[in-house]
C-alpha cells in the first residue's frame, strides 16, 4: 500500500523537475559571461555578470531589446483586452439568451477550439495582405482577439455559476440587459474572465509563428522572433559577436512581466464568487 501511495508523489516529483530544471538553467546561464556559458558546468555558477549582461542587453544593436519588449507588451495586452471582452459577450450570450442558429454556433465553437492557430497562420496572412495590413501590428493583434476556447469556457462559467433566476429579478427591477451584463454578469465572471486573460495573454507573449510570418520589419518583431534572431545570428557569428548569453538573459527578462501578472491577478481566482447570491 505504500508503494501505491508513494507512485503519484514520485510521478509529480518527475513533473516538478521536468519544468523547473530549465528555469533553472535560464536564472544561472543569465549571470554568466558568454565565455563562462560556454566553458562552466550548465547548473552551476560561475561569476556573477548579470547586471553587466542586462546592461549590455538593452545597448545592444540600438537598444532593440526594450523595443521588441514594449511591441511584445502592446500586442499581448490589447490581444488579451480584446479577446477576453469578445470572449466574455459571446460566453454569455450562448449561455443565456436563445436564438435561430445557436446550436449551429455551438458545435462550430467546438469545432474551432480543434484547429490549430499555426494552420490559420497562412489564410489569414493571405487575408490580410489583400487589406494591406501585413507588416503592421495589426497583422498580430487581430487574429488574437479571437479565442473560441475563451468563449467556451465563459459559456459554461456562466451555466454553472450564473443563475436564470437573478437574471430575471434584474429584469423585472427594469434593468437592461447591458447593465446586467456590467453590473451583474460581469462581477460574478471574473474569475473565468481573468482565466481568459492570462490564457491569451501568454499565449499571444509566447506566440512565435504568427509575427514571424506577418512581420518583416525588425522593428515590429516582438520577443519570441527578435531573440530567434540574435540567436541565429550568433550561431553564424560565434567569432565576432557575443550574443548567446544576450539571449539568455533577454529570455530571462521576458517570463518576469508573466510571472508579476499572474502574482497580481491570482486574487481573483476564488470559487464561489456567488455562493449565497440566490437564497
Amino acid at each position: 500500500m505504500k508503494v501505491k501511495t508513494r507512485l503519484p508523489h514520485l510521478f509529480m516529483g518527475a513533473g516538478i523537475l521536468y519544468f523547473l530544471v530549465p528555469l533553472l538553467w535560464v536564472v544561472i546561464a543569465a549571470t554568466k559571461s558568454q565565455p563562462d556559458l560556454l566553458d562552466s558546468p550548465a547548473l552551476w555558477f560561475a561569476e556573477f555578470n548579470l547586471f553587466e549582461n542586462v546592461g549590455l542587453l538593452f545597448r545592444e544593436d540600438d537598444g532593440v531589446y526594450g523595443r521588441w519588449l514594449v511591441n511584445t507588451a502592446l500586442y499581448s495586452g490589447l490581444s488579451a483586452v480584446g479577446a477576453t471582452a469578445l470572449a466574455a459577450a459571446a460566453g454569455y450570450g450562448l449561455a443565456r439568451f436563445q436564438f435561430l442558429g445557436k446550436r449551429l454556433f455551438e458545435t462550430a465553437l467546438l469545432g474551432m477550439i480543434m484547429v490549430p492557430a499555426t494552420a490559420l497562420v497562412l489564410p489569414t496572412y493571405l487575408i490580410l495582405s489583400e487589406v494591406e495590413l501585413v507588416d503592421t501590428m495589426w497583422a498580430v493583434i487581430l487574429p488574437s482577439l479571437l479565442s473560441p476556447f475563451g468563449a467556451y469556457l465563459i459559456r459554461v462559467y456562466v451555466d454553472e455559476s450564473v443563475p436564470v433566476e437573478l437574471l430575471d429579478a434584474a429584469r423585472i427591477d427594469r434593468a437592461g440587459e447591458l447593465r446586467i451584463f456590467w453590473q451583474i454578469v460581469v462581477p460574478m465572471m471574473r474569475p473565468a474572465i481573468v482565466t481568459v486573460f492570462l490564457f491569451t495573454l501568454v499565449a499571444t507573449w509566447n506566440n512565435y509563428f504568427l509575427p514571424l510570418v506577418m512581420l518583416s520589419d525588425a522593428d515590429l518583431y516582438p520577443l519570441t522572433v527578435g531573440l530567434t534572431t540574435w540567436f541565429n545570428t550568433a550561431q553564424q557569428e560565434a567569432g565576432t559577436r557575443m550574443l548567446f548569453n544576450l539571449v539568455v538573459t533577454g529570455s530571462l527578462l521576458a517570463i518576469v512581466p508573466l510571472i508579476v501578472a499572474f502574482v497580481l491577478l491570482q486574487r481573483f481566482w476564488r470559487s464561489g464568487a456567488a455562493a449565497g447570491a440566490l437564497k
